[in-house]
C-alpha cells in the first residue's frame, strides 16, 4: 500500500546526499509494517564501491537493524526508478513491491545536464539492458567441477544436499 510519506522521506534522502561529498541524490526506504525499517542515499564514490547505490545502502540498513536477510513483506520507497542492480537486490531480499518518483528517462535527462566528467560512466537504462543478456560473450568458464564440488558439500551439510 503506497503511502506519501515514505515517498518524501525517500526523496528527501536524496536531497541530503547533495550536502555530503561522494554521494549522488538517489535514497530510499525499506518499509515494513508501517514504520520506516531502513533508510540509505546513494554513497557510490564516498565508499569507493560501485554498488552502494540508495536502494542498496537501504536495504543493508534494514538487514542489519532487523538482524536478517530476508525482507519479505517490507516495501521500498526510491527517488528513483531502480536499475537492474537494485531491483536485482531487492528480488534477492525478498522486496516484493516498491514505488519509484522520477523515471529512469526522466533521471537520465536530468542527468544529462551533468558536465562530461561528473557524468554516470553507465546509465541505468543501460545497466539495465547489460543486466538483460547472459554476459557470456565477455566471460570464460573454468573449473566448474570444483566449484560445484564446494557447492554440494556445503548443500549436504545443511541437510538440503543432492537427493536429500
Amino acid at each position: 500500500m503506497y503511502e506519501e510519506r515514505f515517498m518524501r522521506r525517500a526523496i528527501a534522502l536524496s536531497a541530503r546526499a547533495l550536502d555530503h561529498p561522494g554521494s549522488e541524490p538517489f535514497g530510499a526506504v525499506v518499509v515494513r509494517d508501517g514504520a520506516i525499517v531502513g533508510e540509505g542515499f546513494n554513497r557510490a564514490a564516498a565508499h569507493h564501491d560501485p554498488t552502494a547505490h540508495g536502494e542498496i545502502e537501504a536495504i543493508r540498513d534494514a538487514c542489519r537493524r532487523l538482524r536478517c536477510t530476508d525482507l519479505a513483506g517490507c516495501e521500498l520507497y526510491t527517488s528513483c526508478e531502480p536499475c537492474a542492480l537494485c531491483a536485482a537486490a531487492m528480488a534477492i531480499a525478498g522486496i516484493g513491491t516498491f514505488h519509484y518518483a522520477a523515471s529512469l528517462d526522466q533521471s537520465e535527462r536530468a542527468l544529462a545536464a551533468l558536465p562530461a566528467g561528473l557524468r554516470p560512466a553507465i546509465t541505468p537504462a543501460a545497466i539495465r539492458a547489460a543486466a538483460a543478456t547472459p554476459g557470456r560473450d565477455r566471460a570464460s568458464q573454468m573449473l566448474d567441477a570444483e566449484a560445484v564440488a564446494v557447492l554440494e558439500r556445503w548443500a549436504a551439510r545443511a541437510g538440503s544436499g543432492p537427493g536429500a
